[in-house]
């Protein structure tokens, strides 16, 4: 439910803010952003992996939570290995 929330709490559906987004929401909002940019749509290309990464670090603190950002860089190889793993 709260996956759209943004860290500085101008997301939806409440427009609640850090700590007050419940963590697996901001796990799963950084996780669905980073589907979203790297997959196919019938309207769009995916982004390379290092675009959407350089998306995510720039909405760090903003639409991300910045300890989320920091957990996504550090392991960015095991979110490459599973992108893979799930390609269609």
């Amino acid at each position: 439910m709260f996956h759209h929330e943004k860290y500085d709490g101008s997301g939806y559906p409440e427009g609640r803010s850090g700590d007050d987004i419940p963590l697996s929401a901001r796990i799963v909002s950084l996780a669905d952003a980073y589907d979203a940019m790297t997959t196919d749509r019938c309207y769009k290309k995916a982004f390379s992996h290092e675009k959407a990464k350089g998306i995510i670090v720039s909405c760090s603190g903003a639409h991300f939570d910045p300890m989320i950002v920091k957990s996504f860089i550090r392991l960015e190889d095991r979110w490459i290995g599973v992108k893979e793993k799930f390609a269609d």
